[in-house]
């Protein structure tokens, strides 16, 4: 398992203290309560957290980036880039894929590109080639808040120089460590990162249990096909 390591590991981080926070205080996200009628006419409410910077006119809050690491060079075969990263919510580290918000004008692509380097140094092209290379827009967690996300996967050509030595561009506030597992290793290598303590991300962790119904499945799908 392969570690890029900075200054500051995102294992030093703890939350200190959590209060109620005023409404009019917040910068990202505000709590709405919603007044709905069921199918049954009956009018009920709801409570729900919504986003606050998604671009304007926008209907996509932010991209994660399936990062494949492709070395010709190597007997090992691809691996997958994760990130480790702590989440002030759990108090614990997370065990995610490279992500961010969409900027105004940007589309899922150059999003993902972009956060990309920003985060990992790694320059990566979207495969021509791969049917689901961008992913359709999915909610997060539709029961409590509004915000989704669009899964993009590209490719990192390890041959590439720029990818040699790459080196991330991390806002002040950033504190992320990179790190690679084996592809076809994914299940196994999140099971002892979750026995560690570490926080798996459900895109991480979904991503993982696919493949591994893909593997027992793989005859069935293949006669469907």
């Amino acid at each position: 398992m392969a570690s890029k390591m900075s200054k500051y590991s995102p294992m030093d981080a703890k939350v200190l203290e959590v209060e109620p926070m005023p409404p009019d205080t917040s910068r990202w996200i505000k709590m709405n309560r919603i007044k709905y009628q069921d199918p049954s006419g009956k009018t009920r409410e709801w409570e729900m957290a919504e986003r606050m910077t998604r671009p304007k006119n926008g209907t996509l809050d932010a991209v994660g980036v399936v990062a494949i690491l492709n070395d010709p060079k190597s007997s090992a075969g691809p691996s997958l880039l994760l990130q480790k990263q702590f989440r002030p919510p759990l108090d614990r580290v997370t065990i995610e894929v490279p992500s961010g918000l969409v900027d105004e004008g940007e589309d899922a692509g150059t999003s993902a590109i972009r956060e990309l380097k920003e985060e990992t140094g790694y320059v990566a092209t979207i495969p021509k080639d791969a049917k689901a290379a961008e992913g359709f827009i999915m909610f997060n967690d539709p029961g409590f808040t509004n915000t989704n996300t669009k899964m993009i996967f590209v490719e990192v050509d390890m041959a590439d120089p720029r990818n040699q030595n790459p080196e991330p561009e991390l806002e002040e506030n950033e504190y992320i460590e990179t790190f690679t597992i084996p592809l076809d290793n994914m299940w196994n290598e999140l099971e002892k990162l979750d026995q560690q303590g570490f926080a798996i991300d459900a895109r991480v962790g979904t991503l993982a249990q696919g493949m591994e119904i893909a593997k027992k499945w793989k005859g069935a799908l293949g006669k469907q096909a």
